[in-house]
């Protein structure tokens, strides 16, 4: 058996604004933008080289915008990123080194709490998941 995580909804207030910073500010593609039923919106976006997405959008969940926390976005180069989304104008933490791991936050405009992880060369990743130290 297979399973793929492909899809994750965000709870947001306000559709357009999400749309608009997740675009612009983080440079996700917007994959769709349809209203399948009165009152239902489903915009999908997908962050730059990623397999999985996250869908906003009206009358599809019952979670509280900004209750989501958590979801990490994994980058080769943290440095780099976090540079290019300042300049794109989004609002990112300082990075912070948890032995030999790195990470970054940032929130969208409902609150919602997003991690950036720097990716890990495999001997810190394998040290990590055997118990040892690098």
């Amino acid at each position: 058996m297979e399973m793929r995580l492909e899809v994750v909804q965000v709870p947001v207030a306000d559709v357009d604004r999400a749309k608009s910073f997740y675009i612009e500010k983080l440079g996700f593609g917007l994959d769709h933008d349809v209203e399948y039923i009165p009152g239902m919106r489903v915009v999908q976006l997908t962050p730059p080289g990623s397999a999985a997405s996250i869908v906003i959008g009206t009358g599809m969940t019952s979670m509280t915008p900004g209750s989501l926390e958590g979801l990490q976005l994994v980058v080769s180069d943290l440095g780099a990123t976090r540079t290019e989304l300042l300049s794109r104008g989004a609002d990112i933490s300082e990075i912070q080194d948890m032995g030999g791991v790195q990470f970054a936050y940032f929130g969208d405009p409902d609150g919602n709490r997003w991690v950036i992880q720097g990716a890990t060369p495999s001997v810190v990743r394998d040290a990590y998941l055997d118990g040892s130290t690098p």
